[in-house]
């Protein structure tokens, strides 16, 4: 499951404004976005993912997301970096 992709991820970036940036960078390997997330706040990583060819997976909640992270709080988007 996806969630365990983030587990298992050396490097990751939490955060629409930071995964942007490291998509940006050319850092991202694969983004995943929670499906119960505001589409206010994930839209703009989804799009940019396209633009540059991104893969972009999708979780079902964005608490296991937060929790797959380490995380105490929910995580609407999380990248896998190189």
């Amino acid at each position: 499951m996806s969630y365990e992709k983030v587990n298992q991820a050396k490097k990751t970036v939490i955060g629409t404004k930071q995964t942007v940036k490291a998509i940006l960078g050319g850092h991202v390997v694969e983004i995943l976005v929670a499906l119960d997330a505001d589409n206010r706040i994930t839209q703009l990583a989804i799009t940019t993912a396209e633009e540059h060819g991104v893969k972009i997976d999708f979780v079902e909640s964005k608490i296991e997301l937060g929790k797959a992270c380490g995380l105490q709080v929910g995580a609407a988007v999380v990248a896998i970096t190189v």
